[in-house]
């Protein structure tokens, strides 16, 4: 079974964001959350669902709020979003007001990235692609048989 036959992506249902992948993450207070995110990522809201639920956009991208418990603070995981400008998009940020855990920095990779925790504990890094750079370049390994790097 290939990739290519399991996962879908775009509109068969306008209820549903069309990214394939799609994280979910609790905050205690949606709407709140919502909001803070808009403000302080530049992302915005799709669709809500009751005071419980809201479906997030980042360009192609997509992401749900879902009520959690107050208190809880998310362990082990992160999301990673592509940007047009790390720089630009982390005043933006930390002008609202989230927890900048790591400045714009340029990595051999070709990627320039900053990290910022938002009012819920979530982990965010911000992506900018500066230049093509080949995995082997910097040490990576190219292992996927399509979407060759080359």
């Amino acid at each position: 079974m290939t990739s290519s036959t399991v996962f879908v992506s775009g509109p068969s249902n306008r209820s549903m964001p069309s990214a394939t992948l799609i994280p979910v993450l609790q905050y205690p207070d949606v709407m709140e959350a919502a909001a803070w995110l808009c403000r302080a990522f530049g992302v915005t809201e799709r669709l809500r669902i009751g005071s419980h639920r809201i479906q997030m956009s980042a360009g192609d991208g997509a992401f749900v709020l879902s009520a959690g418990p107050s208190g809880a603070r998310p362990m082990g995981q992160s999301l990673m979003v592509r940007v047009r400008s790390a720089d630009a998009h982390h005043a933006i940020a930390k002008a609202a007001g989230a927890e900048i855990l790591a400045a714009p920095q340029s990595h051999p990779y070709g990627e320039r990235q900053y990290s910022a925790r938002d009012l819920a504990g979530h982990v965010w890094t911000f992506s900018e692609s500066e230049t093509q750079t080949h995995p082997e370049s910097w040490g990576g390994v190219w292992v996927a048989a399509d979407d060759n790097p080359a």
